[in-house]
């Protein structure tokens, strides 16, 4: 696994997932992104994804960018 998710990829993947997850009744991964959303007011900068260096800091998306990019 790589160490960092690319800024761009992060926040496209973000949108993609977050826009998924609108779409479900309930969800594990749908609590997680509205909770991330409402801590981060607005702010890109504040996301989960972001909370390491790394880019590594949300789960889903972790998945997802290992499961398009790093085959």
């Amino acid at each position: 696994m790589k160490n960092t998710v690319p800024r761009e990829v992060a926040l496209e993947l973000c949108t993609k997932i977050r826009e998924e997850n609108m779409g479900k009744l309930f969800g594990i991964g749908k609590t997680q992104c509205s909770f991330c959303y409402k801590l981060a007011k607005d702010d890109s900068s504040k996301l989960c994804i972001f909370v390491n260096e790394a880019n590594r800091g949300c789960s889903q998306i972790n998945k997802r960018y290992q499961k398009l990019y790093e085959n």
